[in-house]
């Protein structure tokens, strides 16, 4: 039953990065804002995500990078990584899974907070249940935004799965143990940056996937150089394999995991890597007229579409455009500005690249995989690009041949690749594979978002020696 019934200007449901943001861009403008939150505040990337992976994944790339210069390799000599000490600092990342220093941030920047399920009610209304059964009701004036996130999918046709209890993303980067023998299924993001980091813990790691390759977004020689990688630390990378089914008693004990062509395999433990939903099937959308448990789909302001009137909004994952943190947070930005133009009657500029319109979703959303190689791209592949109907020029170049990756580690493998758009003399993509190459990144994203003519990058010289310098002999080929 309703007991409370409060009115707000804005209601933020999901207190994730996309959530807060919004939430903070609102409440900075003057607009009473309340955000609803049923687990952490902070959401998947500060707990189960962005935040623990990282941070059991740089420890990995910080031994291998002292194991590639002569000198600081014998300083270090065969020692494997200390696992209780990377756990413990994985730890200290996500602040031991209590977010009383988020909820602070709420309180200092004004931002209201409501423990609880968060469900639509109606236009502009969401009821939120409390763990003790109690509810309220919140009404807002302008405008609410869904920012519920996305969980992952296992697959329903697998025997046995729900039995074995299969580890998700949640599990892998918070398990307090390294298991002995870990079974990865799938080769994505997730699949190949948990079987990096196992694996340099300790695991035994085998690493399942159905397909002829790993990280099939990206381009084809990112997922070739980070198989070679995995398979020289020691990862069983297998392709082409099928899961049948599983078999695990209760209780703990081992997991057995019978393959298409019926080898058994056993694990301590499995993840499933295997894609992910949106986190809606139970906000609500049945009360304004959209699908429980689909996607939400929105505009360039990240208005919802099929809703009269511009009162809800999707932000983060929920929406489907970009499925990074970083671009939830920018989405976030876009929103909230939105969000206060229109409460204070001023109108938008939704045009490419405007005030009000996330474009970069789709023109430019850099990525980072941090196994090792690293795998860092922006923009279009070729693939995507030519799917676009552009005409594009396509510039490879061997990054182990530059000076500054030589001097980075000795017998550096790496490889560049951008894509020059011949009609608009700009660049489209860009990615880079090889120890250290995400801080190579953000250059090739002001080039791209930017859309920086080549004669003007022309002109951008990077320093000697470093990676960067790659620049040089990439623009060079694009010019021909």
């Amino acid at each position: 039953m309703t007991t409370t019934s409060e009115e707000y200007d804005v209601i933020v449901v999901g207190a994730g990065p996309p959530g807060e943001n919004v939430a903070g861009r609102t409440a900075a403008a003057g607009l009473r804002t309340v955000i609803v939150e049923s687990e952490l505040v902070g959401g998947e990337c500060s707990y189960w995500a962005c935040m623990p992976s990282k941070a059991l994944l740089r420890p990995v790339a910080a031994l291998a990078e002292a194991r590639a210069v002569a000198g600081s390799r014998e300083a270090v000599g065969p020692r494997a990584l200390d696992a209780a000490a990377v756990l413990a600092r994985r730890d200290s990342f996500t602040s031991h899974w209590q977010d009383d220093g988020q909820v602070r941030w709420l309180r200092d920047n004004g931002i209201e907070l409501a423990r609880g399920h968060g469900r639509l009610a109606g236009e502009r209304a969401v009821t939120v249940e409390a763990d003790d059964g109690s509810e309220r009701l919140l009404t807002a004036r302008h405008a609410v935004a869904i920012c519920t996130g996305s969980r992952p999918v296992l697959p329903q046709n697998v025997p046995g799965l729900h039995e074995a209890r299969p580890w998700t993303n949640r599990e892998a980067t918070a398990s307090p143990t390294v298991p002995a023998r870990l079974a990865v299924v799938g080769g994505g993001v997730v699949g190949v940056e948990m079987a990096t980091a196992w694996r340099a813990l300790g695991s035994e790691v085998v690493l399942l996937v159905r397909g002829g390759g790993l990280l099939p977004r990206m381009e084809p020689f990112a997922g070739e150089l980070v198989a070679e990688g995995l398979r020289a630390a020691g990862v069983d990378v297998r392709f082409g394999t099928e899961v049948a089914s599983l078999e695990r008693a209760e209780g703990p004990g081992p997991v057995t995991l019978v393959l298409g062509d019926g080898e058994r395999l056993t694990a301590d433990e499995v993840l499933y890597a295997t894609g992910r939903a949106p986190r809606t099937t139970d906000v609500g959308l049945e009360q304004v007229g959209l699908k429980p448990g689909s996607w939400l789909d929105v505009d360039d302001s990240c208005t919802v579409l099929g809703v009269a009137d511009a009162w809800l909004y999707a932000v983060g994952d929920v929406n489907h455009r970009a499925l990074l943190t970083h671009q939830g947070k920018y989405q976030a930005r876009i929103a909230g500005a939105v969000i206060v133009a229109r409460a204070e009657g001023r109108a938008l500029d939704t045009s490419r690249w405007g005030a009000h319109a996330a474009s970069a979703d789709s023109a430019g959303a850099p990525q980072v995989v941090f196994t090792h190689p690293e795998v860092a791209s922006v923009g279009l592949t070729l693939d995507a690009a030519e799917q676009a109907g552009l005409r594009v020029k396509t510039v490879d170049h061997d990054l182990g041949s530059v000076a500054g990756a030589s001097l980075y580690g000795d017998d550096y493998r790496g490889k560049a690749r951008v894509l020059f758009d011949l009609d608009r003399e700009v660049l489209v993509g860009a990615s880079f594979v090889g120890p250290g190459v995400a801080e190579l990144l953000h250059s090739a994203t002001v080039a791209v978002v930017g859309e920086v003519p080549i004669d003007r990058l022309w002109h951008a010289v990077p320093a000697y020696p470093t990676i960067s310098e790659v620049w040089l002999r990439l623009l060079e080929d694009c010019r021909g």
